[in-house]
């Protein structure tokens, strides 16, 4: 029996089966250079770039996730709105204020960094997606918070590219039935379109 038809039936073993691929994750991203950003730049605007008039989210990079700055400063020099995620208390989607380039930034819970309360509130068309792990059938493994799916499910006619290093990939992300697919994978190395 295979992990995805084994999680709907044991969520205990589903948790287990994700923090164990949540070490696996920390290990291969850790010595990754966050400056790979550049090259995944180069990879969303030659493979699928938003369209005109999107309104584009974002991440402010934590650790050694892969620096999507790069990105974010040519979606915003090519006209898009930029929006940064909010993170509300646990249980709720994430939220998203307007960002540009040379605004500062306020802390945010876990150490995250989000726009000042005043910035304008934004709803995006078109999400960047932090991650820890992803496989080829655009499943994702986040942080544990549920903030991303709960945020995916509240949009259902979004684009979400998960962003991340070629290390992070696994064969097999562990998966229940409330974790949301990716629409793509970009990586410093490639864009990964799931099939089916």
């Amino acid at each position: 029996m295979g992990v995805n038809a084994t999680v709907e039936f044991c969520p205990v073993l589903l948790a287990e089966l994700k923090a164990e691929a949540r070490g696996v994750a920390l290990a291969r991203r850790a010595g990754m250079d966050p400056a790979a950003g550049a090259a995944l730049t180069q990879v969303v605007l030659d493979g699928m770039p938003p369209p005109s008039g999107a309104v584009v989210s974002g991440f402010w990079p934590m650790g050694q996730e892969i620096d999507i700055r790069p990105l974010l400063h040519a979606l915003h020099g090519r006209g898009h709105a930029i929006a940064l995620p909010v993170t509300p208390k646990r249980g709720q989607p994430l939220h998203f204020r307007r960002w540009r380039p040379g605004d500062e930034l306020a802390r945010g819970p876990l150490g995250t960094r989000q726009p000042a309360p005043e910035a304008e509130a934004l709803t995006p068309d078109w999400l960047l997606v932090p991650l820890l792990a992803f496989d080829r059938a655009g499943r994702r493994l986040g942080y544990g918070g549920g903030y991303y799916d709960r945020t995916l499910a509240a949009l259902p006619g979004a684009v979400a590219i998960g962003c991340a290093h070629a290390a992070q990939e696994l064969d097999e992300v562990p998966a229940g039935p409330d974790d949301a697919r990716l629409t793509a994978i970009a990586t410093e190395a490639e864009l990964i379109i799931p099939k089916g």
